[in-house]
């Protein structure tokens, strides 16, 4: 359960249904834990896809795709630009997205757990040359051949399922 008390009342009787909707008995207090928006690109080179290695837990060590969460109001490819400048300083020409797919992911956070809809995004690059700017979520890059890789070293099951149907692994 996402709440123990009521965040209005500080009740304990409530109820969770659905797995997202918790309701205070007492009060009448209803929150709805609604999925959160993210976005991943897919950044190629010829065959080779830019993996980032992830720094921190959720599943630290593991290959991640560059990207993050949407912010209020922001669109889908401006956050994707957004947050590849800032994970890899560069700067991606929003027209030249392509997007791919959307995938359902769960993405445990300091103990809360997030249902979130990532967005998937391709971008070619023109060069493989790319440094990180955010060295405390990256630890290292890592190009790749995808149809060569082993699925179990991608941390997240959004972007396990989308490289794979991506690249028929």
């Amino acid at each position: 359960m996402l709440f123990q008390f009521c965040p209005r009342c500080t009740s304990a009787k409530i109820t969770e249904t659905k797995a997202y909707r918790i309701a205070c008995n007492h009060c009448g207090f209803v929150y709805y834990h609604n999925v959160a928006a993210a976005v991943a690109v897919i950044l190629r080179y010829h065959d080779q896809v830019l993996f980032t290695v992830r720094q921190k837990d959720p599943d630290a060590g593991t290959l991640d795709l560059p990207g993050g969460f949407i912010d209020p109001g922001e669109r889908a490819e401006a956050a994707a630009c957004r947050e590849i400048k800032e994970e890899l300083g560069i700067i991606l020409d929003p027209r030249k997205l392509k997007y791919v797919t959307t995938a359902a992911n769960d993405y445990l956070y300091k103990t809360v757990p997030y249902k979130t809809l990532d967005i998937f995004f391709e971008y070619e690059l023109e060069h493989p040359e790319l440094g990180i700017t955010a060295p405390d979520e990256i630890a290292a890059l890592q190009w790749c051949h995808p149809p060569t890789m082993d699925l179990n070293t991608i941390g997240f099951i959004s972007i396990r399922k989308v490289i794979g149907e991506c690249y028929s692994i």
